[in-house]
């Protein structure tokens, strides 16, 4: 497993959180996996929170059920978007969030762009690995990230 990877779930994970869901991995390492559901979107769009309201109908991902109380990015525009660390195929997590909101604001970002997540997914040491192997996620071989 390896940051960039995407996972989709299979039928063993119906009826729980992720039934159906297709998760980007965006970091792996000794200590286990993050990584944020791609395809499904939060009910609210980022101008309904009241600190971002002059930003725009911008949508918003369900990332996933850990830190629901955070927004988390990916994007595709580190000349735009500083600090931001690199997980994959020119995608990049995190950066400077005020930067986005304005560039968004201004519509110089757009869907293609960047996405961002409320909550994300987190797996300690192996776990996520186990979970693959029990046949829990099937390992997609595609990048699904700005096609959905």
């Amino acid at each position: 497993m390896k940051a960039g990877t995407f996972l989709k779930s299979t039928a063993l994970l119906d009826d729980t959180f992720f039934e159906q869901s297709v998760i980007f991995i965006t970091d792996h390492n000794e200590k286990g996996a993050m990584g944020f559901v791609v395809n499904r979107q939060f009910p609210r769009k980022l101008n309904e929170l009241v600190e971002f309201m002059h930003a725009g109908p911008f949508p918003l991902y369900e990332g996933g059920p850990v830190d629901q109380e955070h927004l988390y990015f990916v994007h595709r525009r580190p000349d735009l978007i500083e600090g931001g660390a690199p997980v994959a195929d020119g995608i990049y997590l995190g950066g400077n969030f005020s930067t986005a909101v304005q560039l968004i604001a201004q519509q110089t970002l757009q869907e293609t762009d960047v996405r961002i997540f409320v909550g994300y997914c987190g797996w300690d040491n192996g776990e996520l690995e186990a979970e693959v192997a029990e046949g829990s996620w099937e390992v997609l071989h595609e990048s699904l990230l700005f096609n959905m």
